[in-house]
């Protein structure tokens, strides 16, 4: 993890949903392996929990800056997954949130915390969750990059947000860095300093009065996901009927979003599955071995021969390392097969786990 974070005590990673134009983000101690997701989306919740999975971070809570009107929290899934607190502001008022947040809370990770700040009037529950050091916050909608949320429903008050703005987040340092919840032209970090300059709704020499007659007048059509959204995450994400579930093995997605399956479960499932070995013909039948029972289809022939595979039982995919395998993976799920996955490590991990290999050439027919 401390590779991960670049040498720093603190990993941070800015994740993005296109399709809303959220920003998630995740943020660990590197000394203790701790950390917490601010702003998850539902839709990336998989994505989101591999790359915990695969850092090896103990997530302690998945927060919300706000209930969302344009997309569902991921919150419930990442804590059904790993157990983390639900993390929301109690003045929204939501189902299934397990550590309800007020003003000058603190949530601890390792020996890192995040200040909770009030900050509505884009709604009533908003809050700015500020670092200890005060070098970073991150704003949710309450503060954009050269704009803020809007003030027009739920909840909102345009006087009220100008007294949050000012009085709680641009209070802070010029040097703190400010995450915003969402983007839709690439912006990703700006800076107190930066808002206080040039933001047009209120940075400069503008007044509450300009500000409030300029959010007043707006005139935005609502959200277009909003009667999705806004139930969704007034039961913190948590879904009205349990997700469906790979019928046919326990998968995991890797950050890189491909299916995988682990060696243990392929061992006691051989017989279950039809294994794909994807080396060339010296690989399969060199001193490395190969796991018994496997079929030689090597990748640059996958395509062309893709016939040969069968029909009536899921494919698992193997290589030396599993990167060669998880790019057949890929191209067999293009094709339209749905019940496939790549071994997680490859033929080096599954040896390396104990589980038994074969060398040299198979016998005539196999």
């Amino acid at each position: 993890m401390a590779a991960a974070a670049g040498g720093a005590p603190l990993l941070l990673r800015q994740l993005f949903d296109a399709d809303t134009g959220t920003y998630t983000y995740l943020l660990a101690d590197v000394a203790s392996g701790q950390g917490v997701i601010i702003d998850p989306v539902y839709e990336q919740h998989r994505r989101d929990l591999s790359l915990v999975q695969e850092l090896g971070i103990a997530l302690v809570a998945s927060l919300d800056t706000h209930a969302h009107a344009d997309h569902v929290t991921g919150s419930w899934l990442l804590h059904e997954a790993t157990g983390c607190a639900i993390g929301l502001a109690a003045a929204a008022g939501a189902e299934n949130v397990t550590r309800p947040l007020a003003h000058g809370d603190r949530v601890s990770f390792g020996r890192r915390s995040l200040e909770v700040r009030s900050t509505p009037g884009h709604t009533n529950g908003c809050v700015t969750y500020v670092l200890d050091d005060l070098s970073m916050a991150f704003t949710g909608d309450a503060l954009l990059v050269r704009g803020c949320g809007r003030c027009d429903f739920q909840q909102g008050n345009a006087h009220t947000l100008w007294s949050s703005i000012t009085g709680q987040i641009l209070t802070l340092p010029d040097t703190c860095l400010l995450y915003p919840g969402h983007d839709y032209t690439g912006r990703g970090v700006t800076s107190v300093a930066e808002e206080k300059a040039f933001n047009a709704r209120l940075g400069g020499s503008a007044t509450e009065r300009d500000f409030v007659g300029h959010m007043e007048n707006m005139k935005l059509p609502h959200p277009h996901r909003i009667a999705e959204a806004l139930p969704g995450n007034m039961r913190s994400g948590r879904p009205r009927q349990p997700e469906p579930q790979a019928s046919w093995a326990p998968l995991v997605r890797s950050y890189a979003g491909l299916p995988e399956l682990s060696p243990a479960w392929v061992a006691a499932h051989s017989g279950d599955v039809a294994l794909v070995d994807v080396r060339a013909p010296e690989e399969f039948n060199g001193p490395d071995g190969r796991i018994p029972g496997s079929q030689l289809l090597p990748l640059p022939e996958l395509e062309a021969r893709a016939a040969e595979l069968p029909q009536d039982r899921p494919l698992v995919l193997v290589c030396h390392s599993g990167s060669r395998s998880a790019l057949a993976t890929q191209q067999l799920m293009k094709a339209g097969r749905e019940q496939v996955a790549n071994l997680r490590g490859g033929l080096g991990r599954w040896r390396d786990e104990g589980y038994p290999v074969e060398t040299g050439a198979p016998p005539a027919g196999a």
